[in-house]
């Protein structure tokens, strides 16, 4: 029996999966991987990387964490992969509870999934940090330099949990529920080495889990079943 049969058989004998998804789940739809060999992390800049997407580096050089969010970060016109459809087509069909992502993209909703957790927010939602308004993605793409408020001025900052920054309490709280209760749990696209986000699969109270990405990770030990391969590539092999 093939990796995909067994996937399939293990998504048919199931009813309350939860996909807990990172960012390889959307290097197919363009948008690039942070610790890959290729990935943004390993580009050069004037900064590492990690030191750039921190809370004291956004207040203290906003200027040059805008230069390198509109350009690494903020990527327009990007569109769901076959995964982010497939996982829409399962919840829809009653299979899948929900997405839990380390993802800031918003392609499992524009694909038409309904309940996701965004762990790491989303670049899609913007606030002035004086009025609390809120934005769209429009307000950064629009101007030069730093963003600020149309209406009194003020900063705008990205709804992203940058370095050094807490989780979303409701957020945490939706997705361990959701995981606890799931009676299988697809790991992909993720090295695992996030956390607190790579901790959440811990509250897992199912007994099958399934682990998908191109490099092996440190949570292929305790899966019932591997698949070192692109996560696309493996979910379009799907049936619903």
């Amino acid at each position: 029996m093939s990796d995909v049969e067994k996937l399939q058989e293990i998504i048919d004998s199931s009813n309350r999966i939860v996909f807990f998804g990172g960012a390889g789940v959307s290097t197919e739809s363009g948008i690039p991987d942070f610790r890959s060999v290729d990935g943004l992390y390993n580009q050069k800049w004037d900064w590492p990387p990690e030191q750039i997407l921190s809370h004291t580096f956004f207040l203290r050089h906003t200027s040059d964490f805008y230069r390198f969010y509109r350009e690494k970060i903020l990527i327009p016109g990007v569109m769901p992969n076959i995964a982010h459809y497939k996982l829409a087509e399962l919840e829809s069909a009653g299979k899948l509870l929900s997405v839990v992502t380390q993802n800031i993209d918003g392609l499992h909703q524009k694909a038409g999934s309904k309940r996701v957790w965004e762990l790491h927010g989303s670049v899609l939602r913007n606030t002035c940090m004086n009025c609390g308004r809120h934005y769209d993605e429009n307000v950064i793409l629009s101007q030069e330099g730093i963003p600020v408020c149309p209406e009194c001025g003020g900063i705008i900052k990205p709804d992203v949990v940058l370095y050094e920054e807490s989780l979303d309490e409701d957020v945490m709280y939706g997705a361990v529920r959701d995981i606890n209760s799931a009676d299988c749990l697809i790991i992909a696209g993720t090295s695992m080495t996030v956390y607190p986000a790579a901790g959440l699969v811990r509250y897992f109270g199912g007994n099958r889990i399934v682990l998908i990405n191109r490099d092996a990770t440190q949570a292929d030990s305790f899966a019932n079943l591997v698949i070192h391969d692109k996560v696309g590539e493996i979910l379009s092999q799907v049936r619903v």
